[in-house]
């Protein structure tokens, strides 16, 4: 972990908490509700779907700059919050 880390650079891990709030924040404003606990899902799907690339052997994707993953950050931030969404909205 602190290898991916060093990697990324505390710019890059800032944005990507960044990348997890507002995404967390739109699916918060889209449910009308659990603003919060989508806001905790949003980061948490930010920083696992690089780790989990990175953990893959993708360590190459910190070699594509910050763009690639900030969008992968995107992406696992959305799919967190579609996980979510299906166990916590009934």
């Amino acid at each position: 972990m602190e290898e991916f880390l060093g990697a990324l650079g505390t710019l890059a891990v800032i944005l990507m908490a960044v990348v997890g709030l507002l995404a967390g924040w739109i699916a918060g404003l889209i449910a009308g509700r659990n603003m919060l606990l989508y806001m905790v899902l949003g980061v948490v799907g930010a920083f696992v779907l690089p780790f989990l690339l990175a953990l893959a052997g993708l360590g190459a994707l910190a070699a594509y700059g910050v763009v690639m993953i900030l969008i992968v950050a995107a992406i696992g931030a959305v799919f967190v919050l579609l996980v979510g969404k299906l166990l916590f909205d009934r």
